[in-house]
C-alpha cells in the first residue's frame, strides 16, 4: 500500500515545562517520562493479547506516518508502550502532544 506525502513538518520548538504540565493535563494516561533533553511523554495500552498488541502499534504507526512524527513503540505480550518526544527540539513540542491526541482518539473508536 503506497500511502500520498505527507507536507513536510513545521520548525519545532520546544515547550516551557509549564506548557508540558497544562498539555499532559488534556492527555489522561499520558505521563513524563524522562529529564532534559531526553525528556517524552509516554503512554501504555493494555490489550487482549499480542495480537491486539500488534495492531494497536500498526495503527499509532500509520497515525505517526501522516503525521511524519515517528514515535518509540514497545510491543509486549498484551501491551504496548508509545513514546513521543521531538529529539531536533532536544524536548517536547506541541508537535508531540498533537500525536498524543491522535493515539487518544484512535483509543476512544476502539471497542
Amino acid at each position: 500500500m503506497t500511502l500520498p506525502p505527507s507536507p513536510p513538518a513545521p520548525a519545532a520548538r520546544a515547550l516551557q515545562p509549564t506548557e508540558i504540565v497544562g498539555r499532559l493535563a488534556q492527555h489522561p494516561g499520558w505521563m513524563l517520562d524522562g529529564d532534559g533533553e531526553t525528556v517524552a511523554i509516554r503512554r501504555t495500552v493494555r490489550c487482549e493479547d499480542f495480537h491486539h498488541a500488534m495492531a494497536f502499534a500498526n495503527a499509532v504507526a500509520y497515525i505517526a506516518h501522516r503525521l511524519r512524527h515517528p514515535p518509540a513503540l514497545q510491543v509486549a505480550a498484551t501491551e504496548c508502550t508509545v513514546r513521543f518526544r521531538t529529539a531536533a527540539a532536544r524536548g517536547l513540542t506541541a508537535a508531540d502532544f498533537a500525536a498524543a491526541a491522535q493515539v487518544d482518539l484512535l483509543l476512544a473508536e476502539s471497542p
